[in-house]
């Protein structure tokens, strides 16, 4: 029996067509990449898939106030763009980056996000790109997150604009929710209620029996009871706005463009209408408007993302001990892990759990959380 709150399955994944003819996800855009072969063949089986390089591009004023469209993660034509360079070379871009690196003080390793951030990418692209986008994303500034966020700041020397460098990128020809309609859907042991809250149907007692819950909603929500302090987690909002007719058929020149800076009071843009996994009419030319959703990160709302800090890591592992001791539950996912999973970590981690039901009888993860790495966090 999987039961879900929300009217629809698929979770944060769910994606639809609108009135308009335009393929569009509700909760904001989502990027499959993977180096994981197992993952890679396991979702196969449940869609077919199209290549897809998924690539980002950034508002951001130059040096001189110039706003100007750049290539995020940097590379050589950022730095060119933004700061009046002229680097034609890995290794003048390898220098380039040897002369901005500030280390951390004493030579010890990053004590937090800014250290971090700048010892990777230095003063310059630091205030440019990274430090008021993750004020924008956290409500918090890199000195107050953990060094983790800012130490996988992609550092690159070459012209690969690509977002992902994974082995595997690709987009679900059909869409997300259609996997998940393959999945649950046509096996008739699986049985799925949505619109139907676990906590609410609990307590009026309403569940049927169960030797095993798998949970994936927030852990400090199913251990409420408790009366340990709430963890932090922050959320999106979406402003979608439908535009009639976009000059040449588009709002904007990529399907995602962030805004840095901080006069700006949104993280991004996303058009869908560039999604290779379009509609059959946008594929044909046959719709003429574009749809964009605005994203601006905020602490009220439906939890997306854990906020990582040493407070909030600190109040997680006092709810995990809980959680250890809890029998007759997994708890599994983003939220009830409060860690970062991309979608084929997230899925990796669900298949290890099928080993070890397979192989010993206990539903259970093989590895920690923390163990698989560290997702690409909100983008």
């Amino acid at each position: 029996l999987v039961i879900d709150r929300r009217d629809h399955i698929g979770g944060n994944c769910y994606d639809f067509v609108t009135p308009q003819g335009i393929r569009t996800s509700k909760y904001g855009a989502h990027l499959f990449h993977t180096n994981f072969e197992r993952v890679w063949e396991y979702v196969q089986k449940f869609s077919e898939w199209m290549p897809y390089d998924h690539r980002v591009r950034g508002r951001v004023p130059d040096k001189d106030g110039a706003e100007q469209l750049v290539p995020i993660p940097p590379v050589q034509a950022t730095v060119n763009a933004l700061f009046g360079e002229r680097i034609s070379s890995e290794e003048e871009m390898q220098a380039w980056y040897d002369r901005q690196r500030v280390p951390p003080p004493d030579g010890a390793a990053a004590r937090n996000g800014e250290e971090a951030a700048l010892s990777r990418v230095g003063p310059l692209l630091y205030e440019k790109i990274f430090k008021h986008y993750t004020k924008k994303q956290w409500d918090k500034y890199p000195a107050e997150l953990d060094a983790s966020v800012l130490m996988r700041l992609p550092c690159r020397t070459n012209m690969d604009e690509r977002y992902f460098a994974d082995k595997w990128q690709a987009l679900p020809v059909r869409g997300y929710t259609r996997i998940f309609e393959n999945m649950l859907l046509q096996d008739p042991n699986i049985h799925v209620r949505v619109n139907c809250d676990f906590f609410a149907e609990r307590a009026a007692g309403r569940l049927p029996k169960y030797r095993m819950l798998v949970y994936t909603g927030p852990i400090d929500s199913y251990f409420a009871q408790a009366g340990m302090p709430k963890l932090e987690y922050r959320s999106l909002r979406f402003e979608e706005v439908y535009v009639d007719e976009p000059e040449e058929g588009f709002y904007q020149e990529a399907m995602v463009v962030n805004y840095p800076s901080p006069d700006v009071p949104f993280t991004r843009i996303v058009e869908y209408k560039h999604m290779g996994n379009q509609t059959d009419a946008v594929k044909r030319g046959e719709v003429r408007g574009t749809l964009i959703a605005k994203e601006t990160s905020s602490d009220v709302g439906e939890p997306y993302y854990p906020v990582p800090n040493q407070e909030n890591q600190a109040l997680y592992e006092r709810y995990r001990a809980l959680a250890e001791q809890e029998t007759g539950v997994c708890f599994v996912g983003r939220l009830a892990s409060y860690k970062y999973f991309n979608m084929d970590q997230a899925i990796l981690n669900a298949l290890e759990m099928f080993d070890s039901l397979r192989d010993t009888g206990s539903l259970k993860p093989r590895r920690r959380p923390e163990d698989f790495g560290p997702g690409d966090g909100p983008k």
